[in-house]
């Protein structure tokens, strides 16, 4: 099914309205599922009948969360209103539920401890989740040139909500940071000899700017150890 005309006209319009992969990757799950689950009925022929015993479905069967059903409405919407063309209005469906929990915090012992038992590889992004605030996506798509080690100022670019923001470098990170750049950089170069090296960006970018994208600044951290 994922090669289907239907469901790539969905990633067209997706990908027409800039949303993240990641906005790409769950919406397309969605749909897929919601098809499935209605035997594979082209979402033409269905309405707010299908769309509820989905969503009914997702909580009482499945357990989702209220954060997970509600992004299988908005996938489900997005395709109503923006490649079949039709608005989908008074939806009637059970609502998931989620037990109110306390949230588990580590006291600085606990992650002391968690970080001195971890390999070198993992030692520094895991030190840059818990210290820089990071999700797991922005610590891994960090650019050499969003890092200042100098002022200790890291930039997350295009995070949650598509937004940029600042976050303080915490101080023990900064020499096994410095050590990582160089390695990032070690790498880089042995790229560019072997004709590679280019920067992971949309492929209109590599046409506007062109050399610019081999430049070690574009780069990402590589994870893997030295």
């Amino acid at each position: 099914m994922s090669k289907s005309p239907f469901l790539q006209s969905v990633r067209t319009e997706i990908r027409t309205k800039q949303y993240s992969y990641r906005t790409e990757k769950a919406y397309l799950y969605w749909v897929r599922q919601f098809i499935l689950f209605n035997d594979k009925k082209h979402p033409e022929v269905m309405g707010n009948h299908e769309i509820e015993r989905f969503l009914n479905h997702l909580a009482v069967n499945r357990g989702v969360s209220p954060a997970t059903q509600n992004q299988a409405l908005c996938a489900i919407i997005f395709l109503y209103k923006n490649v079949l063309k039709r608005e989908i209005e008074n939806l009637h469906y059970k609502m998931s539920k989620t037990p109110r929990r306390m949230p588990t915090v580590l006291n600085p012992e606990e992650v002391a401890s968690i970080l001195g038992n971890m390999e070198a590889e993992y030692w520094l992004i895991t030190a840059l989740l818990y210290g820089c605030g990071l999700r797991i996506s922005e610590a891994l798509s960090l650019r050499i040139k969003d890092i200042d080690l100098k002022s200790r100022n890291l930039l997350v670019f295009n995070g949650k909500g598509r937004k940029d923001r600042y976050t303080l470098i915490p101080g023990n990170v900064r020499k096994n940071m410095d050590r990582q750049i160089a390695h990032s950089r070690a790498i880089h170069e042995s790229d560019l000899a072997e004709g590679f090296g280019l920067t992971s960006v949309p492929a209109s970018l590599h046409k506007k700017y062109g050399p610019v994208m081999k430049d070690f600044g574009w780069q990402c951290q590589h994870t893997r150890g030295n």
